[in-house]
């Protein structure tokens, strides 16, 4: 089951976070304070951000987060997948292409699905060009603040 993140669900998001932020599916950690930012802005209904809670049988087994831009190229809404991260017990079971799916039906106006992944999650990478995903060319740079 996919749904929204709740209050509730705080505890169990941060733990699966600091999984997540601390693997070899990111190129770097981050600060807790930032991953309590986000949860803060999902559950009080930001309009750039929203956060699901992915179940198996009843208990939390993930979280998927994504945020929200216009694009110019696609001249319309672009959905980012930000996060999403799979207990290792739930890998390989189906839940990341449902929550994908999932997203696709629960933004029919997009006119574009992205996101980012490292270079070393190759599981993803391979999930993500079963789904019809495929590479840019783009160096993707930043400046913070």
């Amino acid at each position: 089951m996919i749904r929204d993140m709740t209050r509730e669900d705080r505890d169990v998001f941060l733990k699966m976070a600091e999984k997540f932020y601390s693997s070899d599916a990111v190129e770097h950690s981050i600060e807790i304070e930032k991953i309590e930012a986000a949860f803060e802005a999902a559950v009080n209904k930001s309009p750039y951000i929203r956060a699901f809670i992915l179940e198996d049988s009843g208990t939390a087994v993930g979280f998927g987060l994504i945020s929200f831009t216009f694009a110019t190229e696609v001249g319309g809404l672009a959905v980012l997948l930000e996060d999403l991260y799979l207990d290792e017990s739930c890998r390989g079971k189906g839940l990341g292409s449902k929550f994908m799916q999932f997203i696709e039906n629960e933004f029919p106006s997009a006119e574009r699905f992205r996101l980012e992944v490292a270079k070393e999650n190759t599981r993803a990478i391979d999930l993500y060009e079963k789904l019809g995903y495929k590479t840019l060319d783009y160096v993707q740079m930043i400046k913070e603040k």
